[in-house]
């Protein structure tokens, strides 16, 4: 799920003016490629640690919606793409925060 949310991500800063690509497209793509990266990193330590990087994920993942509302009042992202990242975004945030819980 990270990965798709991170693709997604992706294929929409394309879409987005040149001098937003930079600034809020640079800051979509870094916070959305964070989600899988720490997931993945955390994957090989201690269920402690792990526990750790779902945190910054989870972090992540809600440091995304907030840009993505940015980049939707700043009408760079259309109602549909955002309802359907929206929702992307908060599956993912169940599922981790109800395997985070499995860890402990």
């Amino acid at each position: 799920m990270g990965l798709e949310i991170s693709n997604d991500v992706s294929d929409l800063i394309v879409t987005f003016p040149k001098h937003e690509m930079y600034y809020l497209g640079s800051q979509l793509s870094r916070c959305s490629i964070s989600i899988p990266s720490n997931i993945a990193e955390g994957s090989a330590r201690t269920d402690k640690s792990f526990s750790y990087y779902i945190d910054i994920a989870l972090g992540s993942s809600f440091e995304l919606v907030t840009q993505l509302l940015v980049a939707y009042h700043g009408e760079y992202v259309n109602e549909k793409s955002m309802e359907l990242l929206e929702a992307k975004i908060e599956e993912f945030q169940r599922m981790t925060m109800g395997f985070q819980n499995g860890l402990k």
